[in-house]
């Protein structure tokens, strides 16, 4: 397998059309690593670069230290996996995995052997003599990987390879990459607009927005801690609730701000704000805590009942609406009022300018504060409001 390194990578299009602007990046050896982001970012066009699918108009592309800018496709020991199967319909599913070999003379034993190995490894053993159209999205699917398989490349790209698939199968494809990547230990690139597949099967994130990366980090740390409010409103579903804040107060260690209609002192450090500056406060769903000491009020406008969780849709006694995921076993209705707890050490604060401000202890990367408790943790009463 190989590390993959994009020094100062730009894509400048006819017309000036600059999409990629100025990417550094490291992928090291054996990690996965998910290229997120909202359609139109880039992520697809950064992952057809490192292919040798689009040219690299400056910057330098490194595969195991060797500049490979103006390598051909072939030459760079890559194998990408398209959101398309691109299967050949008159072929068998053994033909198709082993296409690429035969193209380069591989040996018929060795090609076999090879498409044998990948077969067992993928399930696909007793579909070997069935034609594409004779199997499942999935089946499909795991037939594509596997012709990259054989191959046996330095580094493996995936371009949105499940969004073909229906909700259930999406699921199950995410465990059988994830648990192929361990049993390969190859180093992958995976491009996705799908935030679950980028938390759940990467080593690292890096969240691009309109050519650029905003932030990059292990799925934990951008969601503990994002970097800027377009990581903190793109990563967690359901999304962050971003309120509109004003700064009261700065200490060395907190930020004392009012938001709805209340005072709450957020642990972070000062950097670059004083009083009278707007700024955002974050707090995420789950940490916004329904319980009958909450000093915040509000009337469910929707509950959204999920099994294990359920969501309210809270407008609260300002205005503001707030969304608060809690148990599954939450039985409040429409209409009912709530009161609602704010604990400041969950919360986030971000500039005008959309940086965060560096909170004074570092976020903890374990589970988060469970919502919709009945009791609070004295630890965290103090931490509520002032």
């Amino acid at each position: 397998m190989a590390n993959v390194t994009l020094q100062n990578v730009r894509k400048t299009y006819a017309g000036g059309n600059e999409t990629i602007k100025g990417v550094s990046l490291t992928v090291e050896n054996r990690e996965f690593v998910v290229f997120v982001g909202p359609s139109g970012c880039g992520k697809s066009t950064l992952l057809r670069m490192i292919a040798g699918l689009e040219d690299i108009t400056s910057g330098d592309l490194l595969i195991d230290g060797v500049r490979a800018n103006e390598q051909q496709p072939a030459e760079r020991g890559l194998a990408m996996v398209f959101q398309s199967y691109a299967l050949y319909p008159h072929m068998t599913v053994e033909d198709n995995m082993g296409f690429a070999l035969k193209l380069a003379s591989v040996a018929k034993d060795e090609r076999h052997s090879k498409v044998m190995d990948a077969a067992r490894i993928l399930q696909l053993e007793p579909w070997l003599k069935h034609k594409p159209g004779q199997l499942s999205g999935g089946q499909r699917q795991r037939v594509a990987i596997g012709r990259a398989i054989v191959r046996n490349p330095k580094v493996f790209l995936f371009d949105e390879p499940l969004s073909n698939l229906d909700a259930a199968l999406r699921g199950q494809m995410r465990v059988e990459l994830t648990s192929l990547h361990r049993k390969l230990g190859a180093t992958t690139i995976y491009v996705t607009h799908d935030q679950i597949e980028a938390m759940t099967m990467a080593d690292k994130i890096v969240v691009l927005r309109a050519g650029n990366v905003e932030q990059v980090g292990a799925p934990l740390e951008l969601y503990h801690r994002p970097a800027n409010l377009f990581v903190a409103g793109f990563i967690g579903a359901p999304k962050m609730n971003l309120l509109e804040a004003r700064v009261l107060q700065v200490a060395a260690d907190s930020v004392t701000v009012s938001a709805l209609g209340q005072t709450f002192v957020i642990p972070v450090r000062p950097d670059g704000v004083t009083a009278g500056d707007g700024v955002t406060l974050g707090i995420r769903p789950e940490h916004l805590l329904h319980v009958s000491e909450g000093t915040l009020g509000g009337v469910v406008t929707l509950s959204e009942r999920l099994g294990s969780l359920t969501i309210l849709h809270v407008k609260s006694d300002d205005g503001t609406m707030l969304v608060v995921q809690t148990a599954g076993s939450d039985t409040t209705d429409v209409g009912a009022h709530v009161r609602l707890a704010l604990p400041t050490d969950s919360a986030h604060l971000f500039r005008a300018d959309g940086d965060a401000l560096p909170h004074v202890a570092p976020r903890p990367l374990g589970p988060s504060h469970s919502g919709g408790g009945s009791d609070i943790p004295a630890a965290q009463t103090e931490h509520f409001h002032a």
